[in-house]
């Protein structure tokens, strides 16, 4: 029985996250790889937007979210 693989390159599937946010975040990761940053991870893929998505995808690159935060903050003071 042969083991299916996902994409490692798809959108993740968290309503948390937000989609836009995601394509975003890979894309500027992507400019920095194309400009000779260091990627995270050992990767057999030459293309900086393949790397640049699977870093994000796996949560190696730090961001804010500023509507994530203004939701989280919204509920927090509806609970007060």
């Amino acid at each position: 029985m042969s083991e299916q693989r996902m994409p490692t390159n798809v959108i993740p599937d968290d309503p948390e996250v937000s989609t836009y946010r995601f394509i975003i975040v890979a894309a500027k990761r992507a400019r920095q790889l194309q400009a000779g940053a260091r990627s995270f991870l050992p990767t057999t893929s030459k293309k900086p937007t393949v790397a640049g998505m699977e870093e994000v995808r796996r949560g190696l690159i730090q961001y804010n979210d500023p509507m994530r935060e203004a939701r989280q903050a919204e509920i927090a003071n509806s609970h007060s």
